[in-house]
């Protein structure tokens, strides 16, 4: 299904070190283009992000022609066709266009060719696989222009047998819908992930992590998320009944309060309740410590934390936890209540950061030893101690006050 060219206004195109690197590949009998996100994004009007390069020319021939214009030249992916140009200290991957020669999961059998047509008809979906040459025309071979137009992520031929050639595909389906589409995702897509849903548990959990955690903070996230629990596949990546509602309460919190998206906290609103939830999903999607160690703490007396915590009680939590992890907990248990986004008791608790400075505890051990207190455990014990008086006196950084704490604690050693 092939358009007329539609042309894009593109001066980036032309600007170095992009404009350089195309000039030097788009040339002498080969042709380079933009492709994939970068074409998908420029025009959706979003930042380009990634600006990666097809050609025609072969590996051996881009890296010859790259590092005689000066660039680096990095063999990256050179059995797949692929080459890291570095450029302006900018990376741009250059891959020699392909077509399956055999097609099995991930380890498809590939050879380099030079047909623009065979190269789009091998990728994911429709609106990945557009391409855009130096004279700014938009070259589409799958009906990705459409697709864009009506903000429909949609496979490219047969969902089944994309989905077959890389499972990961089903969870890239909903990433892309929740982050580029409009309305309910394609029926076939969706109808072709239900059916090969199998096939995510034979996938690696970094892989699955790594998908998850972009779709969690893409801009649809909650009424896709909503789609794959009813069809049965976010339990199963999840190893748990989701909470949607949780999920999409807090979605609001951070819009209203001006707060950017994070996708651990999200997780923990959409998966966890008690510790034993976050242990899982360390082992689910193998987390980095501190992604497990953040939803521990979530996961932590969230329900303890209401509209009525006590300005102190909210101190305390605040001194005790630091800034990141006590907005992380308050948030948590806010979406879980039943008060709506406009409550005032909870916003002054979400907003207590930037109306309080938590102070430094003042007294050090040597304030107790001058006091007479011996030096090991019990050392400890009464600096402990002390900051626990400390506390319970709010905070105080009058000398006076700090000294009358650390002499009732010496006393009572």
């Amino acid at each position: 299904m092939t358009q007329a060219p539609r042309r894009l206004p593109a001066e980036w195109l032309d600007e170095a070190p992009l404009g350089s690197l195309l000039a030097v590949l788009d040339s002498a009998g080969e042709e380079a283009r933009v492709v994939g996100g970068a074409v998908r994004n420029a025009l959706l009007g979003l930042p380009l992000g990634d600006i990666d390069i097809a050609t025609t020319a072969l590996p051996a021939e881009v890296m010859r022609r790259a590092q005689a214009a000066g660039f680096k030249a990095v063999a990256t992916g050179i059995e797949h066709g692929t080459v890291t140009v570095v450029a302006g200290q900018r990376p741009f991957e250059v891959t020699t266009l392909r077509e399956d020669v055999e097609t099995f999961g991930r380890h498809a059998k590939v050879a380099f060719g030079r047909d623009w047509r065979r190269d789009a008809e091998r990728r994911d979906f429709t609106i990945n696989a557009l391409s855009l040459s130096r004279d700014s025309a938009v070259h589409d071979y799958v009906g990705g222009l459409a697709d864009i137009d009506a903000r429909r992520v949609r496979f490219i031929g047969d969902p089944a047998r994309r989905i077959a050639e890389d499972y990961l595909r089903i969870l890239r389906f909903f990433r892309f819908h929740a982050a580029y589409g409009q309305g309910a995702p394609d029926p076939e897509g969706l109808a072709a992930c239900i059916a090969a849903r199998v096939g995510l548990d034979g996938l690696s959990r970094e892989r699955i992590r790594m998908e998850l955690m972009q779709l969690l903070v893409a801009g649809r996230a909650t009424p896709t998320l909503a789609t794959m629990a009813e069809a049965g596949l976010l339990e199963q990546v999840l190893g748990a009944v989701p909470l949607i509602a949780s999920f999409a309460n807090l979605v609001k919190l951070e819009s209203k309060l001006a707060i950017m998206p994070d996708a651990v906290r999200r997780l923990a609103a959409l998966a966890v309740s008690v510790s034993e939830d976050a242990e899982r999903l360390r082992e689910r999607l193998r987390l980095a410590n501190a992604e497990h160690e953040q939803l521990m703490s979530m996961a932590e007396r969230w329900w303890s934390i209401s509209a009525e915590t006590s300005e102190h009680a909210a101190r305390e939590l605040l001194y005790r936890l630091g800034r990141e992890r006590f907005l992380d907990r308050v948030l948590l248990a806010w979406s879980r209540s039943l008060d709506a986004v406009t409550h005032e008791g909870w916003r002054a608790l979400a907003t207590l950061p930037q109306r309080w400075s938590v102070p430094a505890f003042p007294l050090k051990a040597a304030d107790l030893l001058a006091r007479g207190v011996a030096k090991g455990p019990r050392l400890g014990a009464a600096l402990a101690a002390a900051e626990d008086a400390w506390i319970a006196a709010d905070f105080p950084l009058d000398s006076a006050a700090v000294n009358a704490i650390a002499d009732a604690v010496a006393r009572a050693e």
